[in-house]
C-alpha cells in the first residue's frame, strides 16, 4: 500500500482511539507513541509530534465538558501553575534524551502501564470518589511531580490525574475526569512550545493524529459508554504488548 495511504488511513483511525481513551481515562499515547515510532520518526520527534493531537483533543473535550456544567474550574490554578512548570521541565529533559535511550524507555513504559491497566486502577479510584480533602500542601508538590511526568513522557499522565485529583485533591470521579482535561490542555500546550522551539514536531502526523483525537474526545464526552470503554481498553493491551515487542527489537514501518 502507498505509504500516504497508510498514514491517511492508520494516524487518524489511531488518533479517534486514543482521543476516546484519553478523556474517559488516560493512556491513549501508549498508543499513539508507538505507532509514531514505527511509521518511521525518531522517539523523541514521535514524543513531540503526538503532544498535537493531545492537545487538540482536550480543547473539544474541555469545550464539551464545560457546556455540560462538569468542569468545575474553582480553584483550578493551584493546581494548573504547579502542573504547567513541572510540564516545561519535563519536555526540557525529554529534548535532550538520547535517541535510543528514549525509545527504551518508552518501551519500557509501556510494559509498566499495561500492568497499571490490567489491575484496572479506575476501579480502586471509583472507590474512593466520596472523598474531598483539599490540601494545598500536598496538591502543589504532587501536580509538579505529576505535570514533570507529563511534561516529559506524555503516556499514561490521565491516569496518574485522576489519582490524584480523587485522592490528593478531593474531587469527586466526575469533577476529576473534567478537571483532569483541563490540566491535560494547559500543561500540554506548554510543552508543545518546548517541542516546537527544539524542532521536534512533524506538523503533518501531528495534525492528522490531533483530528482524530478531537473526534474521539468528542466521542467519549458525549457517549462514555462503558462497553465501549471495556473494548478499547482490550484492544489497547493488545496493542501495547505488540508495540513494546517492536520498539525493543527495533522495528520501523
Amino acid at each position: 500500500m502507498d505509504q500516504n495511504v497508510l498514514l491517511l488511513a492508520v494516524v487518524p483511525v489511531t488518533g479517534l482511539i486514543a482521543g476516546f481513551i484519553n478523556t474517559l481515562a488516560g493512556s491513549g499515547s501508549l498508543i499513539t507513541l508507538p505507532i509514531l515510532i514505527l511509521l518511521g520518526l525518531p522517539a523523541n520527534v514521535a514524543n513531540g509530534t503526538n503532544r498535537v493531537g493531545v492537545l487538540l483533543q482536550n480543547v473539544v473535550a474541555v469545550a464539551t465538558f464545560r457546556r455540560r456544567g462538569a468542569l468545575e474550574a474553582t480553584g483550578a490554578w493551584k493546581l494548573v501553575l504547579p502542573s504547567v512548570i513541572g510540564s516545561v521541565i519535563g519536555a526540557e529533559l525529554a529534548v535532550d534524551l538520547d535517541e535510543a535511550l528514549l525509545r527504551r524507555f518508552i518501551g519500557a513504559l509501556m510494559l509498566v502501564m499495561l500492568a497499571v491497566m490490567l489491575v484496572k486502577p479506575e476501579r480502586w479510584i471509583a472507590a474512593h470518589a466520596d472523598r474531598r480533602e483539599p490540601r494545598l500542601m500536598v496538591e502543589v508538590p504532587l501536580f509538579f511531580a505529576i505535570g514533570v511526568y507529563g511534561g516529559f513522557i506524555q503516556a499514561g499522565v490521565g491516569i496518574f490525574l485522576l489519582a490524584g485529583l480523587v485522592l490528593g485533591a478531593g474531587f469527586n470521579l466526575v469533577g476529576a475526569n473534567a478537571m483532569k482535561n483541563l490540566i491535560v490542555l494547559v500543561f500540554t500546550a506548554a510543552a508543545l512550545v518546548v517541542f516546537v522551539v527544539n524542532d521536534q514536531v512533524q506538523w503533518t502526523l501531528g495534525l492528522l493524529l490531533g483530528a482524530g483525537q478531537a473526534a474521539g474526545a468528542w466521542l467519549a464526552a458525549h457517549l462514555a459508554m462503558q462497553r465501549g470503554a471495556e473494548f478499547v481498553r482490550l484492544v489497547v493491551i493488545v496493542i501495547i504488548v505488540l508495540s513494546a515487542a517492536a520498539l525493543f527489537a527495533g522495528v520501523g514501518l
